[in-house]
Formats: structure tokens, C-alpha cells, sequence
């Protein structure tokens, strides 16, 4: 069985941008609550890939 390589900076990069895109996209919503509901529950969801991922980077460094 052959195992896939993968890129753990590229992802760590890739997840901070979506972080940042969905934070922005709750700075410019004005408030609407289905944006901002459907946001925070996007941002519950990178936090788990910054566990998984992000934070395995420090240990790489």
C-alpha cells in the first residue's frame, strides 16, 4: 500500500486563509444573523483543522 505525501505547511497555510476569509466575510456581513450563525460554526470547524493540522506545525519547526 502506498501512502500519499502531503504538505502540512501548505495546508497550515490554507487553513489560516480560510480563517481569515470567513472572519472578513463576519466584519462585512452588517450583522445578518444567518451569515454570522453559518460563520461561527465554519470557524468551529477550522479550529479543528488547526488542532489537527496548524499546531502539529510547531513541532515540525
Amino acid at each position: 500500500m502506498k501512502t500519499a505525501e502531503v504538505d502540512l505547511k501548505e495546508m497550515g497555510k490554507i487553513i489560516a486563509d480560510i480563517r481569515e476569509k470567513v472572519e472578513r466575510l463576519i466584519e462585512t456581513s452588517g450583522g445578518m444573523q444567518c451569515v454570522d450563525r453559518n460563520c461561527d460554526r465554519i470557524l468551529a470547524s477550522v479550529k479543528m483543522l488547526e488542532l489537527n493540522i496548524s499546531d502539529v506545525l510547531e513541532f515540525l519547526d
